[in-house]
């Protein structure tokens, strides 16, 4: 694929591999209580919880996957951004201070305190794995793609070093360790995506600030050799020439396979094809909203509501205000939050942009999510590049690792209560169940467009735990069979739509929209259901709720009982 120097790039992915050890090692300094593997005995300040929060919030999704879609499939693609930072508004309007006072270490923990119902709390252990693993897998793809583009070496082997170095961090150290490894992990891929982008912006008005004419696809600027990694069908509307394994061939208008390890050489000036994994639009299609996709409206409103309601619901975000001192510092933690991404989201669009120009080989093979690596070695040569290459490297490879270690320490901490009998013994064997399961599916489904796959997670948590949060907190009448029957309906649903997305596609029509984005029609369900059932079951209602409902909105300054919800065991 190229890129950089291969050489320089494994040297990064080591730096900053030994960097998160050492780091999660001297975190290990501090951890001794079970508090301090679960919530880091909740003393972490403002600041430094919120530069952790940006370290695993900002994945791969975030650093490889939005700048891959925007290079693919056009400005629409800008909502993901804009959602993933704007949930956090909600997150701090309606959430954060009053799930910081419930005294909990994980949702579950909220789930039972709130309702008084271990079956709510079953549910709701169920729903935190199950998005967690879904998360975790295209940390493991991204990972494998990123070693794949820097060494050629075999696509899981990235996953696996990061369910290594995740899993030693979180079994040492759990809570308190990881704050320490996500913070500094946050600078570093801040540092990675944003000083390369100088370089390049330099290197495009250097070259005459080349602009993409609106009604051509994207072409090769310069003649191109690509190796097809995996069969691909090609449809051309016109006849084509190309060098395809060292022979000249004229291709005729319709589909043609090409077989895996095909080598394929563009001229200069030919327009990428469409495949079968993905459609080649032209450049005023890409720069228009409502351009690419079908039913573009419901998708975009469906993407909306999945990313500005899953943020308050994903599990590894949530466990991070279970950290801070008291609500005040909550509030103050998401402000610096949503500081902290609006900075990061400026930099992956100028990569899809300029991909389209310098990197169109990306389309044709579908690897679209490897244009934030290949694209600084492209446009800046010599050493320069080299060092930019290794920088995105390191960058990309600590997104991986920092949001891993979240998403580890979220699951572990629910299966280690709920399956295992609780304390540290059972939350370092939960870590290797927690990690094993996705990186197992991570295997299997190699492939999938990394910010697609946490696309779905996020329709899973804004139709389950979004709803439970809202209503549990701001609403006494809500009851454990209320919860119970919106978080079965809610979750299900969104749940069933990704298992079909990713195990044999969305289809077409209005049916691939509904399954692709079901976060429009979920998340109502859920909370439809949440407050029907509510209402019909009002002897359902937790007998201490009012308790509950004092704890959760008087301010830390009223004398009120403050003490940690005691997980199980």
């Amino acid at each position: 694929m190229g890129g950089g120097n291969a050489a320089f790039g494994l040297t990064a992915i080591i730096l900053v591999t030994v960097a998160t050890a050492v780091i999660g090692a001297y975190g290990v300094r501090f951890s001794r209580t079970t508090s301090d593997f679960y919530v880091a005995s909740r003393s972490v300040s403002p600041w430094w919880n919120a530069s952790a929060i940006g370290g695993e919030y900002l994945s791969a999704a975030s650093f490889l996957g939005i700048a891959g879609l925007v290079l693919a499939f056009g400005v629409d693609m800008l909502w993901f951004p804009v959602g993933y930072t704007a949930g956090y508004l909600v997150l701090l309007v309606l959430v954060a201070a009053p799930l910081r006072r419930s005294g909990a270490y994980t949702l579950p923990d909220f789930a039972e305190a709130r309702l008084e119902s271990v079956h709510v709390r079953r549910i709701s252990s169920v729903l935190v794995v199950l998005i967690g693993w879904v998360y975790l897998i295209p940390q493991f793809l991204g990972a494998g793609l990123t070693l794949r583009t820097v060494t050629g070496a075999p696509a899981w082997l990235g996953g696996l070093v990061v369910a290594v170095v995740v899993v030693a961090n979180v079994v040492a150290g759990g809570m308190r360790s990881i704050t320490f490894v996500q913070a500094f992990q946050y600078w570093v891929k801040v540092t990675a995506i944003a000083i390369p982008v100088f370089f390049i912006l330099v290197a495009w008005h250097a070259a005459g600030r080349p602009a993409l004419t609106a009604d051509e696809k994207p072409r090769f600027q310069d003649k191109t050799t690509v190796q097809v990694e995996d069969a691909v069908t090609l449809t051309l509307a016109e006849p084509m020439t190309l060098d395809i394994d060292g022979r000249r061939t004229v291709l005729l208008p319709g589909e043609h396979k090409l077989a895996a390890g095909t080598l394929v050489v563009f001229p200069a000036g030919a327009e990428v094809p469409s495949t079968d994994r993905l459609e080649a639009v032209s450049n005023e299609t890409w720069a228009q909203p409502f351009g690419v996709r079908e039913h573009p409206l419901y998708t975009t409103y469906s993407l909306v509501l999945a990313t500005f309601l899953g943020t308050m619901g994903l599990p590894h975000v949530l466990v991070r205000f279970y950290t801070n001192p008291d609500g005040r510092a909550a509030r103050r933690t998401t402000l610096v939050v949503l500081c902290l991404l609006g900075l990061f989201y400026l930099f992956p669009t100028v990569y899809g942009a300029l991909g389209r120009l310098y990197a169109p080989d990306l389309l044709f093979t579908g690897q679209t999510d490897a244009v934030v690596l290949v694209l600084p070695g492209r446009l800046v040569p010599g050493l320069a590049g080299d060092l930019l290459f290794a920088l995105v490297t390191a960058g990309a490879f600590a997104a991986f690792l920092s949001t891993s270690s979240g998403l580890t320490v979220s699951v572990t901490g629910v299966l280690s209560q709920d399956v295992l009998p609780g304390g540290v013994r059972s939350f370092r064997i939960a870590t290797l169940l927690a990690v094993a399961v996705p990186f197992a599916l991570a295997t299997a489904a190699a492939g999938l467009a990394v910010a697609n796959v946490v696309g779905l997670a996020f329709a899973v948590a804004a139709s389950s735990f979004c709803p439970l949060l809202v209503l549990g907190i701001w609403w006494r009448r809500l009851t454990a069979h209320g919860a119970a029957a919106g978080l079965l309906v809610g979750g299900g649903l969104a749940t069933s739509a990704v298992i079909v997305t990713v195990a044999v596609g969305p289809g077409e029509g209005w049916a691939g929209a509904l399954l692709a984005q079901p976060a429009a029609w979920t998340v109502p369900a859920a909370f439809l259901i949440m407050i029907l059932v509510s209402l019909a079951t009002p002897r359902a209602i937790a007998p201490n709720v009012a308790r509950t409902m004092v704890r959760l909105h008087t301010p830390e300054s009223v004398n009120v009982d403050r003490g940690d919800w005691r997980p199980r065991g």
